[in-house]
C-alpha cells in the first residue's frame, strides 16, 4: 500500500476496531500505522451480512487516488485534486468538478468550444485525435451521466446534481487518461526523441526531424 499521508510504499497491516451495529448495518474502523512517517491510516467500513458496502478514508483526509503528473498543468490539477477529495463524502460535488474540469480541457487544449459539455464531448470524439480507448471512454461520460434526462448538466458542467453509481470516480478515470494523452505522452516521446537524436549526431547520422 501507498501511504496516503507521506505517499511512501509498505506492508499494509491492519488492526480493526469494532463500533457496532446500528440500522444500516456494521461499522468497523480499521487502523493502519505508516512505519516511514508514524503517522495512523484509519478508515470507516460498513457491512452487512459479511459484505463490505462502504470505506471511508477518514484519516488523512485526502484521496486514495494516485498523485497527477508534474507536467499536468496546476489550473487542470487543482481542479481534479478537489474532485478526488471530496469523493467519498459527496459523489455529487467531486462529479460536478470534474465536468468542470472535462470542459476546460476540452476548451482550453483540445481547442473545443460549443454551447454546452454534451455537444463539446460529442465534437471531441468526431475530430479522431483521441485513441480508440480514450474516445469511448470520454463517451461512457456522457452516457453515464444521461446528459439527455438532465439538460441542465450538460449546459453547465459544474452544476451539483444527483450522479449515477460509479460516474464520479470514472469521470475522475477518464480526466486521468485525458492528461496523460495531453500532458504525459508527448512530453516522454520528446524526450526519447532527443535522445534518439543526441546518439545519432554522435555518430555523425541525420537526425530526426
Amino acid at each position: 500500500m501507498k501511504c496516503p499521508h507521506c505517499r511512501t510504499d509498505f506492508h499494509y497491516q491492519k488492526k480493526n476496531i469494532e463500533l457496532g451495529r446500528d440500522g444500516e448495518g456494521y461499522w468497523t474502523l480499521e487502523q493502519s500505522l505508516c512505519p516511514a512517517c508514524n503517522r495512523f491510516i484509519l478508515q470507516l467500513l460498513l457491512s452487512k451480512a459479511g459484505k463490505e458496502l462502504s470505506r471511508v478514508l477518514v484519516r488523512p483526509k485526502t484521496s486514495l487516488r494516485p498523485p497527477l503528473p508534474k507536467t499536468v498543468p496546476n489550473d487542470f490539477a487543482s481542479t481534479y485534486i478537489q474532485a478526488a477529495a471530496v469523493l467519498a463524502d459527496s459523489p455529487m460535488a467531486s462529479a460536478a468538478l470534474s465536468r468542470r474540469c472535462l470542459q476546460q480541457l476540452i476548451r482550453d487544449v483540445a481547442g473545443i468550444k460549443k454551447k454546452d459539455l454534451a455537444l463539446e464531448i460529442d465534437a471531441l470524439i468526431s475530430s479522431n485525435t483521441l485513441p480508440t480507448y480514450l474516445s469511448e471512454a470520454v463517451d461512457a461520460v456522457r452516457n453515464i451521466g444521461n446528459f439527455a434526462a438532465h439538460p441542465i448538466k450538460a449546459t453547465s458542467s459544474g452544476e451539483v446534481l444527483p450522479v449515477e453509481p460509479g460516474e464520479a470516480e470514472w469521470t475522475l478515470d477518464v480526466l486521468d487518461g485525458l492528461f496523460d494523452f495531453y500532458f504525459v505522452q508527448p512530453i516522454r516521446l520528446k524526450e526519447k526523441k532527443d535522445a534518439l537524436n543526441a546518439k545519432l549526431a554522435s555518430a555523425n547520422k541525420p537526425t530526426m526531424k
